[in-house]
């Protein structure tokens, strides 16, 4: 009897032990699987005449992929970034966009710089149905389902800039541009503002990105005469521009000039020299005070080195990658319609100070803010306005 009731309870617990080990396997299973990275894309200009704006962005997204994963990832899972270059070539962010989302299937993508890179990835995102984070200013209209817009959009960045440069430095307009979607849009917004503000537009010029020659104009704006110098010129031109600009001795300090497309990191190419007394209008400069701020920079030059700039568009670029963290976290779910939905009227206390996405057109409000550059290339503030709302669709005169 001892031994029939030994032996059927020797069966009893190797049954129980035989049937525990599939459990847990299929637990291992689980916890191996909740572990698997979750995979994003960064598409920027690596190369090319843009890459002088654009290369650092990835540099700033790569800081919040590392902070994010040391503190434990995202629903449990590491972020794994899968770098692409578009090259400055608009068909090849294209490309490489369609690559992230068909091969590579990643969860979003952190990218684009010019607007002309955003319009030809846009139809690729929306027939996959993926997730773009763009974080350059930009002219506004337009929404997609599939873009959350972090930069400025026009209204956020001319209209506040024209309106201080008429009350603090003249009425007398010169707008010069690169000859793209940007600067032309952003600058028919700025018609009606000047016009508003009691000033005139005495010159308008635009110029092929990559143009590395600019004395012909000059020598136009020194004939007009102007109050202000309110400038579009995006990516490598810029150092010309500014060059060519001091070599006939149009400074900063002598002429106000508003620089719409150059911030902290642009002035170690174009030449702090170049640039001292400029003015930019952002809604973010590197030496913003606030207490998320004063980690950010240290962080940002503790990974890359102390002599490190960090400019707007890679602080809203940082800050996209914890939106998009906190809004799948809210979601808890990758899947790019719930995510969308909960960025709805999400906020977070970004470097740029407390931010929230606007409850239906997927811009942020955001400050301007306005300064004009130092000798070592950083920006004293002279100006910050409240959080703005996001207009994308204004009425253009």
């Amino acid at each position: 009897m001892k031994n029939n009731r030994r032996d059927f309870l020797k069966t009893a617990i190797a049954t129980a032990a035989a049937g525990a080990i599939p459990g847990a396997l299929m637990l291992a299973s689980r916890s191996a699987a909740a572990a698997d990275p979750v995979k994003v894309g960064i598409l920027h200009s690596l190369t090319g005449t843009v890459a002088i704006a654009e290369a650092h962005v990835v540099d700033a997204e790569k800081l919040a992929i590392d902070e994010i994963n040391a503190a434990g990832g995202v629903l449990g899972r590491p972020i794994q970034a899968i770098v692409e270059d578009g090259a400055s070539d608009w068909p090849t962010f294209a490309e490489k966009a369609q690559k992230l989302m068909e091969s590579d299937k990643v969860a979003a993508v952190f990218g684009c710089y010019t607007s002309a890179s955003r319009k030809a990835v846009l139809p690729v995102f929306e027939r996959y149905n993926g997730l773009l984070y763009y974080p350059t200013y930009y002219e506004g209209l337009e929404m997609s389902k599939n873009i959350m817009y972090t930069g400025q959009e026009a209204t956020q960045s001319v209209i506040p800039a024209v309106n201080w440069l008429a009350k603090n430095k003249g009425k007398k307009f010169y707008l010069i541009g690169s000859d793209y979607i940007w600067p032309r849009t952003t600058n028919r917004i700025a018609h009606p503002t000047i016009a508003k503000a009691g000033g005139t537009v005495v010159g308008e010029d635009y110029f092929p990105l990559g143009t590395v020659e600019f004395s012909s104009v000059i020598n136009k704006i020194k004939a007009a005469k102007p109050d202000v110098i309110l400038s579009t010129i995006v990516g490598g031109s810029n150092v010309a521009f500014y060059k060519q600009l001091n070599s006939v001795g149009i400074t900063g300090q002598n002429q106000p000039i508003m620089a719409l497309a150059v911030t902290e990191e642009e002035a170690i190419g174009i030449g702090r020299d170049n640039l001292t007394g400029v003015l930019s209008c952002m809604g973010y400069f590197q030496s913003v005070q606030n207490p998320v701020n004063a980690k950010f920079v240290p962080a940002f030059k503790a990974k890359y080195g102390a002599d490190r700039v960090i400019g707007d568009t890679m602080e809203a670029a940082y800050t996209s990658v914890y939106l998009w963290k906190l809004a799948a976290e809210k979601a808890k779910s990758f899947a790019v319609e719930k995510v969308v939905a909960a960025s709805s009227n999400l906020s977070w206390d970004a470097p740029e100070g407390r931010i929230h996405f606007h409850v239906s057109n997927h811009h942020l409000w955001k400050h301007a803010r306005i300064g004009a550059f130092k000798p070592d290339g950083q920006v004293d503030i002279l100006y910050e306005s409240p959080l703005i709302e996001p207009n994308p669709f204004p009425k253009l005169g």
